[in-house]
């Protein structure tokens, strides 16, 4: 079984969503937490909630597409603890744009937290972790990190990066002390996408925005415990919500033909003929 007590855990992206609540789950099996976010007021709140429960929480603004300031939070939390146990690399943005009309610098930018920031996390703590007793690697990819969708290119893109990085990384871990998991959650009820960046005026943001949120039917609380049960069972693979693991299914069973089947093209096909 897992052990959390007294050990020590870095989440990024812990100001909100699946990031707060895998914080405070953690923190209520008796985990230290090293928690980082641009949001250093939301973190600020964060901490104090998860003092409160009797373990310890360092806090940092650390952009996490800065390989550098990965580096020096590593050097910082080794120095406060003296080891760490638990990386979360969860920090992520969202970009809804077509290939056409997006901006490269958008794209660059997305790429720079979704991916390059699951890479700077892990090229930080992967020498500290192999000297844990027992450590996790745990990269938050998403279910566009299976399937593709229209308008979601860039996002897309930089989802497989992760589950492709991540993949290979669990490879070669294979024989240690450190365990890689994947991350695949389905629509989250979190303001990843209602804060998502569109460069296009010619993107219908409300109507994007309203069928998400319709279809989103997991809680960041219940994808927190998904991810934590999942670490518990050492799934390579932990796939959040009955909508990933349903979309899943299609895209193993029908590879090429998933887009026609779940009707994403049509949409697309439709408002080509009105313009």
């Amino acid at each position: 079984m897992t052990q959390y007590k007294n050990k020590i855990a870095v989440v990024s992206g812990a100001a909100s969503g699946i990031g707060y609540e895998l914080a405070m789950q953690l923190a209520q099996k008796g985990c230290n937490l090293a928690l980082i976010d641009r949001n250093i007021g939301g973190l600020e709140k964060v901490k104090e909630q998860i003092e409160s429960l009797g373990v310890q929480c360092f806090i940092k603004d650390v952009d996490v597409s800065d390989n550098n300031a990965f580096i020096a939070f590593a050097d910082e939390v080794i120095d406060k603890f003296g080891q760490v146990d638990f990386l979360f690399n969860n920090a992520g943005v969202s970009l809804i744009d077509s290939v056409e009309n997006q901006s490269l610098e958008d794209f660059h930018w997305l790429m720079n937290i979704n991916f390059w920031g699951v890479v700077h996390g892990t090229n930080a703590f992967l020498p500290h972790l192999k000297k844990s007793d027992a450590a996790h690697i745990v990269n938050v990819s998403s279910l566009f990190g299976l399937l593709s969708l229209p308008l979601q290119s860039a996002y897309n893109s930089s989802k497989f990066a992760v589950r492709g990085f991540t993949e290979a990384l669990k490879m070669e871990m294979a024989g240690t002390n450190v365990s890689v998991h994947c991350v695949h959650p389905g629509g989250i009820k979190t303001n990843i996408t209602n804060s998502a960046k569109i460069s296009s005026p010619h993107v219908e943001r409300s109507k994007i925005l309203d069928d998400f949120n319709k279809q989103a039917k997991t809680t960041a609380e219940q994808a927190a415990s998904i991810i934590l049960q999942g670490i518990e069972k050492k799934k390579r693979r932990i796939l959040v919500g009955s909508d990933a693991k349903l979309l899943d299914r299609i895209v193993r069973w029908f590879p090429e033909t998933y887009e026609k089947i779940l009707g994403f093209e049509k949409g697309v096909i439709a408002k080509r003929k009105a313009d």
